[in-house]
């Protein structure tokens, strides 16, 4: 029955990964660029830009409302090209507001907020159907290394812009700000436009009918019909747990670094690229075992998920032990196991978004696929800050920096052991289902196949 569902080569899952790259060289100049601007040249306070970009996660909420979108349209190519063109012509919008502010903050931040609603919508608009597509398009033992490149070319796109459009910033004045945003944005939408023709209509691709209750059902029943499925929902659940465990640590690993052994700010930064280093091992591993598994890749992305989710926990107490019991701790290798960690789990989920969305003929694909993308990106919104929260409230009753720094991490290692606990159930639920007594749903299809070794 599936069979017809896998056509897209390693060609069309590489064009694909260029959408993703060029959404991460918009999403690098708006999230990261426009930060420094603002804090450093116009000497505005750190918590202006830190607000925009949380707004532009929290937005994202609406991702949900946008899979549903594209569930009743069918297609899915008009929500990425329009997603895209959201998020460029929303990015100068962003790079006009920051340069507003040097001659009035109140109309700069406004017009910032707007554009960072607007690249929070085309982002999710973007990157949500594109999931769809790729999970709807790959063959179950080519999503692995699908979530990998895909992740891996948005990391480019960060690293391609930042690099690039960095050198053509210098000397920085506001109208480089703008001409530069303004050349990045058209780019993006350009290369979108010549990697997602005809990529879908290549593909055949059964679609419900119209006219089914599916097609008809308004998206609040939808999304209550989503929900009652205990699969989706814990799966939700477990993604958001997963992704503010990853996310708890991004802004207190490098000053925990500074306090506990003594790192030079140049050292602390080279740590955060020792734990990239691991981040792509871990999702290259991943990779490269499910285009090996063939068959058993559903099977092996679990263990990846759960695997991924303890490993990740034990190197989080690796550290917190660490930096209280011996400053010749090798913080290094440690942190690069974490990113390995991570990286594998990470990987892995959004392979397991891509399998269970894949599956089931309710015509609701983008719907799940944007409810855990909501989840994912309130966690990422979220995780930071709650660290450097957490961080604050344990200083007040430890006097020792580093036993409060430590007790953060053992919090997050324990966030990632319920995690692992919640994707380990996920996957037990296939055998909850008895159907003999009632129809199969959603849910139990899915976690059937993944556990009989994903599509076949």
């Amino acid at each position: 029955m599936n069979a017809q569902l896998v056509g897209l080569g390693w060609g069309g899952i590489f064009r694909l990964g260029l959408v993703q790259t060029s959404l991460g060289a918009i999403i690098v100049l708006t999230t990261s660029t426009l930060n420094r601007i603002m804090v450093v040249e116009l000497a505005l306070p750190a918590m202006l830009p830190g607000f925009l970009v949380a707004l532009h996660h929290v937005v994202q909420l609406a991702r949900p409302r946008i899979g549903h979108g594209s569930d009743v349209g069918g297609r899915r190519t008009p929500w990425i090209i329009g997603g895209m063109l959201l998020l460029a012509i929303s990015g100068v919008v962003a790079a006009l507001g920051t340069v507003l502010m040097a001659t009035s903050t109140t109309l700069g931040t406004l017009v910032s907020a707007l554009g960072f609603l607007g690249i929070g919508l085309g982002s999710g608009a973007t990157g949500t159907s594109l999931l769809v597509l790729l999970a709807k398009t790959v063959s179950a033992d080519r999503k692995p290394a699908a979530a990998t490149i895909v992740w891996f070319m948005m990391i480019a796109g960060f690293a391609i812009t930042a690099g690039t459009a960095g050198a053509y910033l210098d000397p920085y004045s506001p109208e480089r700000l703008i001409a530069v945003t303004a050349a990045v944005s058209v780019l993006a939408v350009f290369v979108t436009l010549i990697a997602i023709r005809g990529v879908e209509s290549s593909i055949n691709l059964p679609c419900a009918p119209a006219d089914t209750p599916q097609r008809q059902a308004n998206f609040k029943l939808a999304l209550r019909e989503v929900w009652t499925d205990t699969t989706a929902r814990r799966f939700t659940v477990f993604v958001f747990l997963s992704m503010l465990a990853y996310s708890f640590q991004d802004l207190i690993l490098e000053p925990f670094a500074g306090l506990a052994f003594g790192m030079s700010p140049g050292e602390s930064t080279q740590l955060a690229g020792t734990q990239h280093g691991g981040v792509l091992l871990g999702m290259l591993a991943v990779a490269a075992s499910g285009s090996l598994a063939k068959r058993h890749s559903g099977r092996l992305l679990k263990r990846w998920v759960v695997g991924g989710c303890i490993a990740s926990a034990f190197a989080l107490a690796g550290i917190a032990w660490g930096g209280a019991h011996s400053v010749n701790w090798n913080l290094s290798a440690n942190v690069f196991l974490l990113g390995a960690a991570n990286g594998a789990f990470a990987v892995a989920a959004i392979a397991s978004m891509m399998t269970l969305a894949s599956q089931g003929n309710d015509g609701r694909e983008g719907l799940r696929m944007g409810l855990w993308g909501a989840a994912q990106a309130i966690a990422f919104a979220a995780g930071g800050f709650l660290g450097t929260v957490a961080v604050d409230l344990c200083r007040q009753w430890i006097t020792e920096p580093t036993h409060a720094y430590g007790v953060v991490f053992l919090f997050e290692a324990c966030l990632f052991f319920v995690a692992a606990y919640l994707g380990s159930a996920v996957e037990a639920l296939g055998s909850e289902t008895n159907a003999a007594s009632k129809p199969l749903r959603f849910g139990d299809v899915a976690l059937q196949e993944v556990m009989d070794g994903g599509v076949r």
